[in-house]
């Protein structure tokens, strides 16, 4: 894990009042995980390592846009994956920043939130003091 990003994003998810967070470096064909914050282990496990497409944050890599849900232990669109589920979080935001994208933070909520793309493009624009790499 890269301290310096891990320490950005306890700051950021402390703005928006999220419990839990990631943040996923692009590198080629897949994207690695180089910050957690409250991601239990098994999970971070499972998405160390995540290929363009796949679960909330490799769609918003692959859409080049913010992919969110209102309560993902709910969630019926199939862009929630069982990895997401087992934070037992409720509402959370995966979304991509740099273009092309060269990073994807995800951030969630213990309880359910409104989100709505004006919701969430507060959050994104937000997170203007990322770390440049």
């Amino acid at each position: 894990m890269d301290d310096a990003l891990t320490a950005w994003l306890q700051r950021f998810l402390a703005r928006h009042g999220a419990a839990s967070g990631t943040v996923h470096v692009v590198e080629g064909d897949v994207m690695k995980l180089a910050g957690a914050v409250n991601i239990p282990p098994k999970v971070q496990e499972l998405t160390a390592t995540i290929p363009r497409g796949k679960g909330m944050g490799g769609l918003a890599w692959e859409r080049s846009a913010p992919v969110f849900s209102c309560n993902i232990q709910d969630d019926r669109t199939g862009d929630v994956r069982p990895g997401a589920k087992a934070v037992a979080a409720k509402a959370a935001v995966a979304f991509p920043l740099g273009e092309p994208p060269r990073v994807v933070v995800g951030v969630a909520w213990m309880e359910e939130r409104d989100l709505d793309d004006a919701s969430v493009a507060v959050i994104v624009a937000d997170a203007a003091d990322f770390p440049a790499s």
